[in-house]
């Protein structure tokens, strides 16, 4: 079954591929010549996933499901949430997003915090919401090579390493991300 993934990131597309059974044929945004950025601007990461399912299936009559993921930190009010990727600005920068939570969090003590990922699935007869929660806590140094956006700092409840130096397999089991993305399977199937 072909189904569009609305994603240019490479990153969240390769996680994505591997999460996903051999049964979903899994099109990019590129696969299909959308090249657009579609604009995200809800006011909640379901907000923004349905838009951009709802954007490519209007704008390219094809099944689609898009994702978007927040990181909350309670002691920031939830802070970035809904704005992660552009936390430190519209340009999208890991780093610089990483860089401002750790100031905004120096001299914090509770440090929890869990991702949330919402997948909306559209068709021509259907639009459905699938959510993923990863409890955890920003750690106080970044750590790993593997992952992207703030897994070097997000360490997941019950393990002592982040999502950046877990093993892909290990992470693509736990994250808020597959947890979304096992509901969509399991309704799929």
């Amino acid at each position: 079954m072909p189904l569009v993934f609305a994603t240019h990131n490479h990153h969240k597309l390769t996680e994505v591929k591997a999460i996903l059974p051999q049964f979903i044929e899994s099109l990019s945004l590129n696969d299909i010549n959308c090249h657009e950025d579609i604009a995200e601007t809800a006011n909640s990461i379901e907000g923004n996933a349905q838009l951009k399912a709802r954007y490519v299936f209007k704008n390219y009559n094809l099944p689609c499901f898009a994702d978007d993921t927040g990181l909350f930190v309670n002691a920031l009010n939830g802070e970035p949430g809904v704005y992660s990727a552009r936390y430190a600005g519209g340009q999208k920068n890991a780093q610089a997003n990483i860089q401002k939570l750790m100031q905004n969090l120096n001299h914090v003590q509770d440090r929890s915090a869990y991702f949330k990922t919402v997948i909306a699935f559209k068709t021509q007869n259907e639009e459905k919401i699938f959510t993923g929660i990863c409890k955890g806590e920003i750690t106080k140094t970044p750590s790993g090579k593997s992952g992207f956006g703030y897994d070097p700092i997000f360490k997941p409840q019950g393990y002592t390493e982040t999502f950046a130096a877990l093993d892909a397999n290990t992470k693509n089991q736990i994250s808020h991300r597959s947890l979304a993305l096992q509901k969509f399977i399991d309704y799929l199937k």
